[in-house]
């Protein structure tokens, strides 16, 4: 569904010494994304996992390589890509003086869905994440779990076929965490490509259909969960992450 071929990103920033000096914050990544699967990408702080998806997603442009959705292009089927993902930022960004019902009729408008579908979807999809009853509720009222809860459905309501989360369950408690899996795992049920990027390695044990390991804007190993634990000898992929990423 999608492919990467030699993708590379270079940022520009200045040395101790003031002078303008080049980053590869992504280094000649190569790999697929298969239709149906959840897609882990794995690394440390600056291993180049949200530079990555930021590509994927159509708000950073690559330094070079290339990006293929079903054979074609990104860069010349923008407008029919951006109708077919869903991102979930790692970072919240709720518009602070709206209801979640405002925040969700906002985001279904700038995907010009009729005023019926709105109606349908928004509360179809509060209903999915139990939200029902803080529609009218201000956002800044809403718990951690139930912010994250909001990002994912809000990119939900134009049925993206491929959904994009960055670090979706970062400082949440066990539990919420647990939540937020399962809702992921519901929406593969239903047939929706998930990329994810994540700090938890027991995140993407328990939920991808293979990893991939970055490590310096390089990818240093990609396969099932199972399959590296058998490659490495580990009991789990906490230690094959480990072991590679030391």
């Amino acid at each position: 569904m999608i492919e990467v071929k030699n993708l590379c990103k270079v940022f520009q920033y200045k040395n101790a010494s003031g002078e303008m000096t080049d980053r590869m914050a992504v280094n000649n990544l190569t790999f697929k994304i298969n239709r149906g699967e959840i897609f882990g990408i794995l690394g440390k702080n600056g291993a180049g996992k949200t530079t990555t998806i930021r590509m994927l997603t159509l708000q950073t442009v690559p330094t070079s390589g290339s990006i293929l959705f079903a054979g074609n292009p990104i860069k010349d089927n923008e407008i029919k890509i951006k109708q077919l993902i869903g991102v979930v930022p790692q970072h919240i960004n709720f518009d602070q003086d709206l209801t979640v019902g405002e925040n969700m009729e906002l985001h279904a408008r700038l995907h010009h869905l009729s005023k019926s579908d709105r109606r349908q979807r928004i509360n179809e999809l509060l209903k999915y994440v139990e939200l029902s009853d803080v529609i009218n509720e201000n956002v800044r009222k809403l718990s951690g779990g139930m912010k994250r809860r909001l990002l994912i459905v809000r990119a939900m309501i134009h049925r993206p076929e491929i959904l994009f989360l960055d670090e979706p369950t970062v400082a949440l408690d066990p539990q919420i965490r647990h939540s937020i899996w399962n809702l992921i795992e519901q929406l593969k049920s239903k047939g929706v490509t998930i990329v994810l990027t994540t700090h938890y390695i027991e995140e993407a044990e328990q939920l991808c259909d293979r990893t991939a390991f970055l490590s310096r804007g390089k990818l240093i190993e990609l396969d099932t969960p199972d399959n590296l634990c058998k490659t490495y000898n580990k009991s789990s992929l906490e230690e094959v992450f480990i072991s590679l990423t030391t």
